[in-house]
């Protein structure tokens, strides 16, 4: 008789270096935004390549700042996947500019990038490309559908010339430590959204991080102090800057925004970065051995690993090929049964009633709503065992015998 075992769907891998580092934050009497977050700004950038990176307190904050900071608004477009968390959207929202809804590619998990030209009017002043489970998108099709479209683009300020197209900024929630053709996560769109929430790869247990390529003609610190400015109220100095002798004063040069991350994130953000190479190489262990037990199944599987990319591992996806929402929903509920916990990823934003009030309908994005009719999302973490993972695909097929 198999050994019954509780299997949680994404729980947070905390050994005691994080708890250590934290400790250390609340210790130092600095535990808000500081030399911590400072330093954790420091290690990505680094670790992705690129001159400059900012922290702020989610993924979605970094995308809606960097709307800001490139002056996309009212009267606007930006266009998003039709497969994706609300997050991906909601920010175009936020800024006042039109959603602009693209529909995934046949049998893709990612946007149809054979349709971003067609969406792509003379006010569209973005792009935000999905990295879903980890898996980068093809970003030099996606490059390439934005500069066929070079002619209509409409620059409104010196940041908008300077790149004379529409930007890409990348949705990379999922993929802090992917790569693209030899290319980390975080230097290849034009900006890059991280997110360090606690179900990810790396947690801060809420946080995110903006990185981005650099840009002829335009200063990095500059961007940098934009950014600054964007996260914390629009204040002239920050806490840190102001705990010199004598330099209490500061300006407001904007009603800006609160978003800034803080130390005791931060040091949880550098201790899972130290051992951030590690849970790559379990997750990618994890992977494989899913891909290995699942073989005999008919499901379709996100193939995370191939010559011209390498994932970060963080979802395992697979299709129930030929079932239907109802059939899917039923496998959910017999693996809760054997106390397994399963997820979808994602239910397309047409089908939400945020979406439909903005004038979206499902029938639009037929590929989109074929992925999620019978995905189903298997636990994928670094607390899993060998055994752990054997036990959920035996749970599994159970439940595809007991529902035939």
């Amino acid at each position: 008789m198999t050994e019954l075992r509780s299997i949680p769907f994404s729980p947070p891998d905390i050994s005691d270096e994080e708890i250590n580092e934290v400790v250390d934050t609340l210790k130092s009497g600095w535990i808000t935004t500081g030399p911590k977050t400072k330093l954790f700004e420091k290690k990505i950038a680094e670790y992705c390549n690129t001159s400059k990176a900012v922290a702020l307190n989610s993924a979605t904050v970094a995308m809606e700042m960097t709307l800001r900071l490139l002056g996309i608004g009212p009267g606007d477009e930006v266009i998003t996947c039709a497969y994706t968390y609300s997050a991906s959207a909601s920010v175009i929202a936020h800024v006042g500019a039109k959603v602009v809804l693209v529909d995934s590619g046949k049998d893709s998990f990612h946007i149809d990038y054979d349709a971003i030209a067609d969406a792509i009017t003379d006010r569209t002043k973005a792009i935000i490309p999905v990295d879903i489970a980890g898996v980068m998108c093809d970003y030099d099709r996606i490059f390439e559908a934005v500069k066929n479209k070079k002619q209509l683009f409409i620059a409104s300020n010196g940041l908008q010339k300077a790149f004379g197209r529409v930007v890409v900024i990348a949705d990379a929630a999922h993929s802090i430590g992917a790569t693209y053709k030899r290319k980390m996560s975080g230097e290849v769109a034009d900006f890059t959204s991280f997110s360090f929430h606690a179900v990810k790869n790396l947690t801060t247990a809420e946080g995110g991080m903006v990185t981005w390529r650099d840009i002829e003609g335009i200063n990095n610190e500059e961007i940098y102090k934009q950014y600054m400015l964007l996260s914390l109220h629009g204040q002239s100095k920050d806490a840190l800057s102001k705990t010199k002798l004598g330099a209490w004063e500061y300006d407001i040069v904007a009603p800006n925004y609160k978003c800034n991350m803080t130390d005791i994130m931060a040091s949880l953000g550098l201790a899972q970065f130290k051992r951030y190479p590690e849970i790559l190489v379990r997750r990618r262990e994890i992977i494989e051995k899913y891909d290995e037990l699942l073989a005999d199944l008919d499901v379709m599987i996100m193939k995370h690993y191939d010559h011209g990319y390498s994932s970060s591992g963080h979802l395992y996806l697979l299709r129930l090929n030929g079932k239907d929402e109802t059939f899917r929903n039923d496998v959910i509920i017999k693996m809760a049964e054997k106390d397994v916990s399963t997820n979808v990823h994602y239910k397309p934003l047409p089908m939400h009633t945020a979406y439909k009030n903005l004038g979206f309908k499902m029938e639009d994005y037929p590929n989109a709503f074929d992925m999620y009719r019978n995905e189903i999302t298997l636990p994928l973490h670094t607390l899993l065992t060998d055994e752990d993972i054997e036990y959920v695909v035996g749970r599994i097929k159970e439940s595809l015998d007991e529902l035939k």
